[in-house]
């Protein structure tokens, strides 16, 4: 069997790993040793499938999966930052401004066009899509002070080691006429479609039905969308959608997994924290950090009573009927390897952990996880046998160790390196793996291999690398006022698409004081009524300090500190633990 080369690497790992250390070098080679495998899979769908969305990596070509928009190209895209490559960064930014156009007649998924690409925002039918926005420092203050400056000339490189590019249309967001997605949202409830014709809008014939995820999945991106735009009408859709959401949960504070968007009707009332429901739950907490948003975490800690008390078993998770609370499917998805990386950012440290030994135990098992596991068999369930490389328990163990320092997460991210370079290595990518009891394979690499699972792999065994930072590479401010971008606490989107909440911040402040500018400039314009009545004329430094930052009768007050050099969510993102620091 090809799984026995597994034995030896499984044994003890999860009850004696706590002598278990890594050195800083073995670290470092292991880095490098992600980075090949990045680059092999990258370089082979460059040389044998790209422009379609995806490798092949059986056969060596390509094929359209979710519209044909090179998706594969677009994801990878700020993983090539993550591991330092940006020269690469810049051509294939350039690149993708120049071929892809998502003006197009398809019918393309909601949801996955929202967490992959953002689809939805073009400019003259190319993109500018939400990708590029959380790769690059925010443009939405080029008018403000400080910004046209630092735009002009050459591209310079922050210290935090994202890339600042003087080509506006890399980071700009979508503009006011930039509604693709948008269309989905106009249903009687604000509950979106799930699929949207990205030319045409929804189609008359749209089935109504769509998973809660796929209502609940869009405040990261949208709010960002809104807060670098200062168009708001994004959040505002998808906090309507939440709230819409939120409305239909059943009298014990659960949801269902597939609900009627204009009737409100649950269609699917099987309940748990798998495939249908996950990254809603995930932006709940993610969406208050990102936020600030206290409303936020407490729908999520509403959900989190009830899925205890009605899902838990043995630290495992059921799925239940949804206003019963009985169980209907005793099993475990390899979707929820998500919830103990989760738990750990609400402070659920020990729960966190025994679930991931749960999980962990699964892939021991197989070495992968398979799509579904019978918790009570302890096997595969038949017809979900496959393992199409997610990377939902390596992100796990990504901020298990961040909270623990325990190298036991370590050595399952080297295991997870073992298993994928022995089973799915090919020469041309890596494959998915369509039976995890024998490893035979199948004819595809999903774009979240580079965009998710060797991210959250290289991230995994670089603990020092600037998104885990807690303010130290911040040291870059904008507009002179204090705004600091690279702050650290950065917010990871469901595809593993980094967001800064200062950056978020900044660009919000900076709106704000904007719009107030501009009011009361509008009304200085308007004709004197008494153009006499003042005695004495203020001279041009203090008209522009007094009579313009401050309206009349107001005082002068120390302004709040816009972007934080370690903004709460950063301080605790990096203990792994969110909202426990009553500081």
């Amino acid at each position: 069997m090809r799984g026995g080369w597994l034995v030896v690497l499984w044994l003890g790992l999860l009850g004696g790993g706590s002598g278990l250390r890594f050195t800083d070098h073995e670290m470092e080679g292991i880095r490098q040793r992600i980075k090949s495998m990045f680059y092999h899979a990258y370089n082979s769908y460059l040389d044998n499938a790209y422009p379609y969305d995806e490798l092949r990596p059986l056969t060596c070509d390509g094929q359209d999966t979710w519209g044909s928009f090179s998706l594969t190209l677009i994801d990878a895209l700020d993983t090539l930052l993550v591991l330092g490559n940006n020269t690469e960064f810049q051509r294939v930014a350039t690149l993708l401004q120049d071929t892809v156009d998502f003006n197009m007649d398809v019918n393309a998924s909601v949801f996955e066009t929202n967490i992959r690409g953002r689809g939805g925002g073009r400019e003259g039918g190319r993109p500018t899509s939400e990708w590029w926005g959380v790769c690059c420092p925010p443009t939405c203050c080029l008018g403000g002070p400080g910004w046209s400056q630092s735009l002009a000339g050459p591209a310079p490189a922050l210290s935090s080691g994202w890339l600042l590019t003087s080509q506006g249309n890399y980071c700009l967001m979508s503009d006011a006429n930039q509604r693709g997605v948008l269309a989905a949202f106009q249903t009687s409830s604000g509950m979106p479609y799930g699929t949207v014709n990205l030319l045409r809008g929804v189609s008359p014939t749209e089935t109504a039905v769509t998973c809660t995820a796929g209502v609940g999945t869009f405040i990261l991106e949208f709010s960002a969308l809104s807060r670098l735009t200062g168009d708001q009408q994004f959040e505002r859709a998808a906090r309507h959608a939440l709230q819409a959401l939120w409305s239909t949960r059943s009298e014990i504070g659960l949801v269902g997994n597939h609900i009627d968007v204009q009737s409100r009707k649950w269609v699917a009332q099987d309940t748990g924290i798998g495939a249908g429901v996950d990254s809603y739950l995930e932006y709940l907490v993610k969406g208050s950090i990102l936020l600030q948003d206290q409303e936020l975490l407490n729908m999520f800690l509403e959900y989190d009573r009830a899925i205890q008390n009605y899902t838990r078993f043995d630290d495992w998770y059921l799925w239940v009927q949804m206003h019963k609370g009985t169980v209907t499917m005793p099993v475990f998805q390899s979707l929820e390897a998500f919830w103990p990386g989760l738990q750990s950012l609400v402070g659920d440290l020990d729960g966190a952990i025994r679930t991931f030994q749960n999980y962990y135990s699964v892939w021991r098992q197989f070495g992968g996880l398979p799509e579904f596991y019978s918790i009570t068999q302890g096997y595969t369930v038949d017809k979900r046998e496959g393992y199409p490389l997610r990377p939902e328990l390596i992100e796990s163990a990504m901020y298990l160790f961040r909270a623990t320092g325990d190298h036991t997460y370590l050595q399952f991210g080297l295991d997870a390196i073992e298993s994928i370079e022995k089973i799915s290595k090919t020469p041309c990518g890596y494959a998915s793996v369509k039976d995890v009891r024998d490893h035979k394979l199948d004819n595809r690499m999903e774009s979240f291999f580079l965009a998710e699972t060797i991210k959250y792999l290289y991230l995994l065994f670089d603990p020092a690398h600037f998104l885990h930072g807690a303010g130290e590479g911040g040291d870059w401010e904008v507009g002179g006022e204090g705004c600091v971008l690279g702050a650290g606490g950065y917010i990871f989107n469901t595809e593993a698409h980094p967001l800064d909440p200062g950056a978020l911040h900044c660009c919000s402040h900076h709106a704000r004081e904007r719009q107030e500018l501009q009011d009361i400039l509008l009304s200085l314009s308007q004709p004197s009524q008494n153009t006499n009545s003042q005695s004495e004329t203020p001279t041009q430094a203090d008209s522009q300090s007094e009579s313009i930052a401050l309206k009349p009768g107001e005082r002068k007050t120390t302004p709040p500190l816009s972007c934080p050099v370690q903004p709460f969510s950063a301080r605790l993102a990096v203990l792994g633990q969110v909202f426990t620091d009553p500081t």
